[in-house]
C-alpha cells in the first residue's frame, strides 16, 4: 500500500524546505499521526506539509491543489488550501504540497457532543459544496458509482467483518440501496471520502473538513452517507431536514453507502489491531458505531418515511 523505499523523515522535509521554500525552513516540524496516501507534517502552527507515499497520491495531490482554491472560498467550514507546491527532486521524486492547517482533532480520536449543531454544520457545508460541477471537474475511478456497481467491494467488506447476528440486517440495507433509482441530476461537487478521520472537531462539534484528494463530480449520496458515518445517533433526521435537497432515492443510496463505508472502517480497524500495513486501529470502533447508527435508523425524516409508506 505504501512505497517502503522512500523513508519520509523530519530531516527530509526540512531539506526539501531549505531547497525549495527556504523562507519556511525555520518553522518547527513535527509528524502528524494518521494519513493514508500522504504522510503529514505540521509546519509551525498554521501550515502542514503533505508528502505522497502511495503510487497514485501525486495525481491526487495535484487535483487538490487545482480545485481546492476554487471550492474553499464558498465553503462554511475551514478546509486545507494549498500555499506552496514542492516539485520532484533528487531528494524526493514526487510532488509535495504545503497546505493550511485545519485546527481541531480528527473525529476518530474524539467525539461529537453537540449533535444538533454538528448536524446543522454538516448540512450547511454539504449544501454549499454540492453545486453543479464544471465540465472539466475530475471524475473518480474508484468511487461515485451507483451502489449496484459496488457490490464486489461491499461483499468483500461484508464477509470480512459483519457479525453473524447483524448479517441479515446489513444485507437488507445494502439491497435496498442497490434497488434505489440512480442519480438523475447533473454531476455535483462531492468530497467523496467523508469519514471520521477526514473531519475535525472542537468544542463538541464539527470544526473542519480535510483530505479532499478523492473529490469528484457525481452523485451526492456518497457524501450524504456522512449523516450516519460521522454524526452521532439521532442526528441524521435533523441533518436531512436542514440539507433539504435529498429525495428518497438519494437517501436510500446514501444509507447503503454508509453501511459499506462503516464496514470498510471496521476492516481497517481490524487490520490495525493485527498490525497489518495500512491498518488503522482507531477506525474500527468508529466504523462499528456508524454501522449501529445505520441499522437503528431505517429512514431518517418523518416526511421521507411518509413518502416511502405511500410509495410502497
Amino acid at each position: 500500500m505504501t512505497d517502503s523505499e522512500i523513508e519520509i523523515t523530519a530531516e527530509l522535509v526540512h531539506g526539501l524546505l531549505e531547497d525549495q521554500h527556504p523562507d519556511l525552513a525555520g518553522l518547527p516540524i513535527r509528524e502528524v499521526a494518521g494519513g493514508w496516501g500522504n504522510q503529514m507534517w505540521r509546519l509551525g502552527d498554521e501550515l502542514a506539509v503533505r508528502m505522497p507515499r502511495m503510487e497514485g497520491a501525486p495525481d491526487l495531490l495535484r487535483k487538490e491543489c487545482r480545485w481546492l482554491p476554487v471550492l474553499a472560498p464558498r465553503l462554511p467550514l475551514p478546509v486545507p488550501t494549498p500555499v506552496r507546491i514542492g516539485e520532484p527532486s533528487e531528494r524526493f521524486p514526487r510532488p509535495w504540497s504545503i497546505m493550511t492547517w485545519v485546527h481541531g482533532e480528527p473525529l476518530d480520536y474524539t467525539s461529537i457532543s453537540r449533535g444538533d449543531h454538528a448536524a446543522d454544520t454538516l448540512a450547511g457545508f454539504l449544501r454549499a459544496l454540492h453545486v453543479e460541477a464544471p465540465a472539466d471537474a475530475p471524475i473518480s475511478e474508484d468511487r461515485g458509482d451507483h451502489p449496484k456497481k459496488c457490490t464486489d467491494g461491499f461483499d468483500h467488506f461484508f464477509h470480512a467483518v459483519v457479525p453473524d447476528e447483524l448479517a441479515d440486517d446489513v444485507r437488507a440495507v445494502w439491497e435496498d440501496a442497490v434497488a434505489a433509482p440512480e442519480w438523475e441530476g447533473p454531476p455535483l461537487w462531492v468530497h467523496g471520502d467523508l469519514h471520521p478521520a477526514n473531519v475535525v472537531a472542537s468544542d463538541g462539534t464539527l470544526s473542519g473538513v480535510i483530505d479532499f484528494d478523492a473529490m469528484f463530480a457525481g452523485d451526492p449520496a456518497w457524501d450524504l452517507a456522512a449523516a450516519w458515518v460521522i454524526l452521532p445517533a439521532g442526528a441524521a433526521s435533523r441533518f436531512f431536514d436542514v440539507y433539504a435537497y435529498a429525495d428518497r432515492a438519494t437517501i436510500r443510496r446514501a444509507r447503503g453507502l454508509a453501511a459499506m463505508k462503516s464496514l470498510f472502517l471496521m476492516l481497517m480497524g481490524q487490520n490495525g489491531d493485527r498490525g497489518l500495513p495500512g491498518g488503522k486501529p482507531t477506525w474500527g470502533p468508529a466504523g462499528r458505531a456508524a454501522l449501529d447508527r445505520v441499522l437503528q435508523s431505517w429512514y431518517p425524516t418523518p416526511h421521507v418515511r411518509a413518502e416511502l409508506r405511500s410509495h410502497w
